[in-house]
């Protein structure tokens, strides 16, 4: 993209938040995943139900849903969304957790920065919930998988395997 078609820069070259007051708002959804490697010790005690701090997916489900509804205060130009839903669901094998946060919203402009931030607050949760268990947690993949809505339409993410 040249730099003339930037959105994100005035004239002078300065950021700038974009102006989507024109947008028609249409349902707009997005999925974003996350990876947790775990490690063994972590991993067990998480299956096992074995974690100091107590319910470890209901905090980082909650953590999620909470960032989501918060993106716009942590990512400075992204607007603010009034979101219809958050889901944040985890499925556990062997060492690694996967963590898929989707989003909903009627509006002007996408969801995918909220689904995005979704999963990386449950990640960080996770981390948190399970550090007093084991330090080798690591967060890894955090990315978009699908959107819909808007102008831009549909778009899927390839390979969907993390």
């Amino acid at each position: 993209m040249p730099d003339d078609e930037l959105t994100h820069l005035d004239a002078d070259g300065r950021l700038r938040m974009v102006d989507v007051s024109d947008k028609p708002p249409t349902r707009r959804r997005a999925i974003a995943q996350c990876r947790v490697a775990l490690g063994a010790e972590a991993a067990h005690a998480l299956r096992d139900g074995r974690t100091p701090k107590g319910n470890v997916f209901e905090a980082a489900r909650l953590a999620g849903i909470m960032a989501a509804k918060k993106t716009s205060d942590l990512i400075p130009l992204c607007h603010p969304v009034t979101l219809s839903c958050v889901t944040v669901e985890f499925s556990q094998d062997d060492l690694k957790l996967l963590i898929t946060a989707e989003t909903t919203a009627m509006g002007s402009t996408g969801v995918e920065m909220e689904a995005l931030t979704a999963v990386a607050a449950a990640a960080l949760t996770v981390y948190d919930m399970l550090k007093a268990v084991s330090h080798e947690i690591t967060i890894e993949q955090v990315r978009l998988i699908f959107k819909e809505g808007g102008r831009s339409g549909q778009w899927q993410r390839q390979e969907r395997e993390l």
